[in-house]
């Protein structure tokens, strides 16, 4: 299902090295875990990162790779996923710039990361990251700020998935994204596919495209694009939502 092998480990990747004044300058340090590292102490970050791209529907790594690199996103979009025995796949989550991936227990990546959007991303040797964390107990502290979020995420993901219905799953989906952009009265841009919202969300492709339309009739949302859309009511749109 994947157009191209995983980036991990792979020379063909585009990747170069960043310049060591690069994280004193980058755009997405106030939001990445990184950015508690001081101005100071920012070239001991910088000498082991790794600048990187990937094109839309390219693979970052795949569910069961070793798991060699963590990484932040810098720009654009990122999918999370995992296949059944079956071959049905479940979304799991989408990640924008500043979020960080990769640094779990395990030895594999228990997801794969596909890049939904034209992606940039930093990326650093775990073994090397990891040293860091003695180094700098501020980025430790801040991975367990990180790590305590996503653990909040996932009991909201569940909640979503066992006891909401499609409508209150598709509002509490824009709703969130729309306060992650920091834009609840504006436009946001859903990059990904009606697919990769069906699968992240438990429904069909029908019932997402069904929802939306109701939503629009509602007068919650507009969609002047199929990837674009408007919040017209995101008060109406939370209480949609069933939150």
């Amino acid at each position: 299902m994947w157009l191209n092998k995983a980036m991990v480990g792979h020379p063909a990747a585009s990747v170069s090295r960043f310049d060591i004044h690069r994280c004193e300058i980058c755009e997405v340090r106030p939001l990445a875990v990184c950015g508690v590292v001081s101005i100071e102490q920012s070239p001991c970050l910088a000498a082991i990162a790794r600048g990187a791209r990937l094109e839309s529907g390219e693979v970052l790594f795949h569910e069961d790779d070793p798991a060699k690199e963590v990484f932040t996103v810098t720009s654009g979009m990122l999918k999370l996923s995992k296949l059944l025995s079956d071959g049905r796949r479940q979304v799991t989550g989408f990640l924008l710039p500043g979020d960080y991936l990769g640094l779990a227990s395990a030895e594999r990546y228990i997801y794969s990361a596909e890049a939904v959007t034209p992606v940039r991303i930093c990326r650093f040797a775990r073994a090397a990251f990891l040293g860091l964390l003695e180094q700098f107990p501020a980025l430790e502290k801040a991975l367990l700020g990180r790590a305590a979020t996503e653990l909040a995420a996932a009991q909201k993901q569940m909640l979503l998935l066992g006891r909401k219905t499609a409508r209150e799953r598709v509002a509490t989906f824009l709703a969130e994204l729309a306060a992650r952009a920091g834009n609840q009265g504006g436009v946001i841009e859903l990059s990904m596919t009606r697919t990769d919202i069906a699968d992240y969300l438990g429904i069909t492709t029908e019932t997402v495209s069904r929802t939306l339309t109701s939503l629009r009739k509602d007068g919650l949302i507009d969609i002047p694009r199929p990837h674009l859309f408007k919040i017209l009511q995101y008060s109406g749109l939370v209480a949609a939502s069933g939150d």
